[in-house]
């Protein structure tokens, strides 16, 4: 990592900061936006609901509509297109959207308790076959109720944002070192963030202000009703846990049991969450990955300590920095080998073997079988896709109204890069990203708990992506809930294979049974036997 002078520091904050606040002008202007005319057609058509405003009665034509149910283009699932307004708020105006939605059907209807939505993390994951999943980990769920999902409108098969092409994206995370803080590598930061944001509203039609967690919440109740079900259960992991705790709060009198799992912060904001993780990104790596890689240095050769690890790793990271690795066609910099490490850090099973693995082929790339290099080559061709990160950003930058201060970001990035490098050195990207984002005036929900029968919530004390920490301030936040200590940290805990967690799971669903206040499970084991 490139250490710089005070001084150094300065100057290149001083040197990016015009750049800055010019990319964080109001979207109306015609600097930031690339074009005042459908910039400012985007924030005219934004004045969707204010924070005390209230949803309009559903009109009768979305209430009236009919499930077209049809076998679903894989898996055992029945899938339907929901039609929904462009703005709850004001229902009339605008196009309307398409919502894609699932159902697995109760496999024993004499014990049917009723319907179990479920939604997917990200944000941007599709949800639309993970009742299928769920239905084939428990078959006693399966028999107790219609299981059913969807993609949250922006995602995949339901109307989505569109943002840039893949190859912006490679760019804009693969591209050079996110650690580098001179001017010029900040200057290319700040202007692929802007580029990024430009092209979202340039080619998403005015949809960017709706992608909203709070407009998301209007279609599941939508989606309840064109069921026919008086109440839902609810099972979230991720993100999907704002989701659960954002409709639990505005729809209360329409919740059964509730389940968050591996929970995003939803007390607070999604800038006061992002801050925080790169942090437990770090946690995790220091904490638990090298560890277990020095564990296992007799098959990595990583190094015997946590120490000699993190050293090896740097080493890595230094000679790509360097002389970035061509394999196969693809470019190898130091920003994959960061994004490759904070995706093995979410489940320890698999995904550290994984990236152990894939250090040795980087380290030695002559010496890796042809297949290998294949291998290794396409599973970092493309970092993150696409769609997927233009929905990330669509819900995490339109639920909240980031900071537009340039110097503030410089600053916090600046500190994160130092401290927790990990994930941190891309944080000036993904501030950049928000503070430019369309600004809307979605509600902002307070979670309280208030009217709801008690909630189940389960988090492990180092996960990565949604921090122990932020999930004790959410439990505490939602009134009556029973959070569930998980010792480890992978990222998910139902569904992985934990005896004790589906139980209490389980229980709770089918049984209405919460734990005791203060119930802990043990983590799963690490792959590999010593660590």
């Amino acid at each position: 990592m490139r250490v710089f002078r005070k001084s150094t520091r300065r100057a290149a904050a001083a040197a990016v900061c015009g750049l800055l606040a010019a990319a964080a002008l109001p979207m109306g202007s015609a600097n930031a936006a690339g074009g005042a005319g459908g910039a400012s057609a985007v924030v005219g058509s934004a004045a969707a609901a204010t924070a005390t405003a209230a949803a309009p009665p559903v009109p009768e034509r979305y209430r009236a509509q009919l499930l077209g149910w049809h076998p679903c283009a894989s898996g055992p699932l029945e899938c339907a297109t929901m039609a929904v307004p462009r703005d709850w708020y004001h229902p009339d105006a605008g196009p309307d959207l398409s919502v894609e939605v699932s159902r697995h059907r109760s496999t024993d209807p004499d014990r049917r308790l009723g319907v179990l939505m479920m939604a997917a993390g990200g944000p941007g994951a599709s949800g639309l076959g993970r009742p299928a999943g769920l239905a084939d980990y428990s078959p006693k769920l399966a028999a107790a109720y219609d299981i059913v999902g969807f993609d949250q409108r922006g995602v995949g098969a339901s109307t989505h944002v569109v943002c840039s092409g893949q190859d912006t994206v490679d760019a804009l995370f693969g591209s050079g070192d996110l650690r580098d803080r001179s001017p010029q590598a900040l200057r290319r930061s700040v202007e692929r963030a802007r580029d990024f944001v430009k092209d979202c509203v340039r080619n998403s039609g005015g949809l960017l202000p709706y992608i909203t967690t709070d407009q998301a919440v209007h279609d599941m109740d939508l989606y309840r009703q064109l069921l026919g079900a008086a109440k839902i259960s609810y099972f979230g992991p991720s993100y999907a846990t704002v989701l659960g705790a954002y409709y639990a709060t505005e729809f209360p009198q329409r919740v059964d049991r509730v389940v968050l799992d591996s929970n995003v912060d939803f007390s607070g904001d999604w800038q006061s969450f992002m801050l925080r993780q790169p942090m437990s990104f770090q946690r995790r790596y220091e904490q638990d990955f090298l560890p277990w890689l020095a564990a296992n240095d007799a098959t990595y050769h990583q190094g015997r300590t946590p120490a000699e690890a993190r050293a090896s790793y740097e080493r890595l990271r230094a000679a790509l920095r360097d002389h970035p690795l061509d394999i196969e066609g693809t470019v190898v910099t130091p920003n994959h080998l960061d994004v490759a490490a904070t995706d093995a850090m979410y489940n320890a099973r698999g995904r550290f073997e994984g990236f152990a693995q894939l250090l040795g082929v980087l380290q030695h790339p002559d010496q890796a079988p042809d297949p290998v290099r294949a291998a290794v080559a396409a599973r970092l061709k493309h970092l993150m896709g696409a769609g997927f990160v233009a929905d990330y950003f669509a819900v995490t930058c339109g639920d909240t109204a980031w900071t537009r201060d340039s110097r503030y970001w410089l600053e916090q990035s600046a500190e994160a890069t130092r401290t927790h490098p990990l994930a941190g050195a891309r944080e000036l990207t993904f501030a950049t990203i928000c503070a430019n984002w369309p600004r809307n005036k979605t509600p902002r929900v307070k979670v309280t708990g208030a009217g709801l029968p008690p909630a189940l919530m389960l988090n492990s004390t180092n996960d990565p992506a949604t921090y122990y920490e932020g999930a004790v301030r959410a439990h505490r936040a939602l009134t009556g809930s029973r959070l569930v200590t998980v010792d480890g940290g992978d990222h998910g805990q139902y569904q992985n294979h934990n005896a004790c967690v589906d139980a209490h799971v389980e229980s709770y669903l089918l049984e209405g049974a919460l734990p005791a206040e203060g119930a802990r499970c043990p983590g799963a084991p690490l792959p590999g036997g010593p660590a």
